[in-house]
C-alpha cells in the first residue's frame, strides 16, 4: 500500500486522471454555455443599436477628454 500524503486520499496518478476529466468535463460545459449564448443573442439580442450607439458615444467623449487633458 502506497503511503497517502494527499488530503483526498488519492495517489498522484489517481489525481492526475481525475483532474483531467474534471478539466474536459469543464471544457465541454464552457462550449455549451458558449453556443447557448450565442443562439439567445441571435434570438433576442440583448444590446440594441440605440443602446450601443450611446455606449460607443460615451467611450468617444472619454476619449476626447482625456486627450485634451493630456495634451
Amino acid at each position: 500500500m502506497a503511503d497517502q500524503d494527499s488530503m483526498s486520499g488519492l495517489t498522484p496518478n489517481e489525481a492526475q486522471e481525475f483532474h483531467k476529466y474534471y478539466i474536459q468535463g469543464m471544457m465541454l460545459f464552457v462550449a455549451v454555455a458558449i453556443v447557448a449564448h450565442i443562439l439567445v443573442w441571435a434570438w433576442k439580442p440583448w444590446f440594441q443599436s440605440a443602446a450601443l450607439d450611446s455606449a460607443v458615444g460615451a467611450v468617444k467623449t472619454a476619449a476626447v477628454s482625456m486627450t485634451t487633458l493630456i495634451g
